[in-house]
């Protein structure tokens, strides 16, 4: 037996989750059976799109259970195996994190070929939120060139990728995020053409309009709100909207007003999509290729914000809304 510590569901939020709906439990974990595997994990996620899941509503995907250990995505080592396709000291991913240790068929993980890049980033730049960003700019928004693309939350996981990727394709890059650190970081380390620190500026549409007087070609959403109403705002006609999350939203205990201006989503002729990334893996190929050769060419980066240990994995999906990361908020299990 292998003793390990999870993490579960211990009550449901009204509103910001606290401690309290999280506990923290010790089981064994003994060897595994006949086609399973055993990992242990070290690095595990903690994404928005998880706080959705707490609550008990029908979405895209089933919500956590009270009294259960939580899922999310996860980077390990094999440390035993009892399916010949795994070997001990592969390293592989999966959709088993908010835990040390665990059990699972082979069929339940997928070996990463790391091409020169860290495991960890398989959870960030090369994983959900880089093939994210890539599905919501190639596929949602078809970017053209010299497309004008304002991206908000643009210093998180995805926004930072969605950033790289349109600077590495060409295209002029507006960026906005809240605080000085995370604007610094736009500016001088991924370089985008203009940032906008949304808590330093009174009026967000008069600010995306110097930054873009002509306006924009591609919206990508990942805050809603007064972001969405400035994006509406500042659209060229055509203009093309990628829909990936709404982290302003997650937690109201109320209906929040939409967007005061959505009449003009018809006068400009735009195109609002929103999407969800399980739908688009068959980009995945196509997506690491390219991600693997900029690296190689010294062109990514990769940033990420890890807290250590699986005791603060709670404080870390908390600090998720109130900013505290840049790029990809992680943690590491040892």
């Amino acid at each position: 037996m292998t003793t390990s510590r999870e993490v579960r569901l211990a009550a449901r939020p009204t509103g910001l989750p606290d401690a309290s709906c999280f506990s923290l439990a010790t089981v064994e974990v003994p060897a595994p059976r006949d086609g399973e595997v055993q990992v242990k994990n070290r690095f595990m996620s903690v994404d928005p799109y998880m706080r959705g899941r707490m609550n008990d509503v029908k979405s895209y995907i089933p919500p956590f259970a009270l009294g259960e250990v939580l899922q999310g995505g996860a980077v390990g080592e094999v440390v035993a195996s009892n399916d010949p396709a795994f070997a001990v000291g592969d390293v592989v991913e999966s959709f088993l994190g908010w835990r040390e240790v665990f059990n699972a068929p082979g069929n339940a993980l997928r070996r990463l070929a790391l091409r020169g890049l860290p495991p960890q980033a398989f959870l960030g730049a090369a994983g959900m939120p880089g093939l994210t960003a890539w599905a919501g700019l190639t596929r949602i928004a078809a970017m053209k060139a010299s497309d004008v693309v304002f991206v908000s939350g643009a210093a998180g996981a995805v926004g930072s990728m969605v950033c790289q990727i349109a600077k590495l394709k060409g295209h002029t890059v507006i960026a906005s995020a809240g605080g000085a650190g995370k604007a610094a970081f736009l500016r001088d380390e991924l370089h985008v053409d203009a940032v906008i620190d949304y808590k330093a500026e009174p009026n967000l549409t008069a600010a995306l309009k110097r930054a873009a007087p002509q306006g924009i070609d591609v919206y990508f959403d990942n805050v809603g709100g007064s972001h969405l109403e400035a994006a509406l705002s500042c659209a060229k006609p055509f203009a093309r909207f990628a829909l990936c999350g709404m982290i302003g939203n997650y937690n109201a205990t109320a209906p929040v007003p939409g967007p005061a201006n959505l009449a003009l989503i018809v006068g400009k002729s735009l195109r609002l999509e929103g999407f969800i990334v399980g739908n688009h893996n068959d980009l995945r190929g196509e997506f690491e290729a390219a991600l693997a050769a900029w690296h190689t060419e010294g062109k990514l980066v990769v940033k990420d914000t890890i807290v250590d240990g699986i005791d603060n994995a709670a404080r870390a999906f908390l600090g998720l809304f109130s900013g505290d990361n840049t790029g990809k908020m992680l943690v590491r299990l040892g």
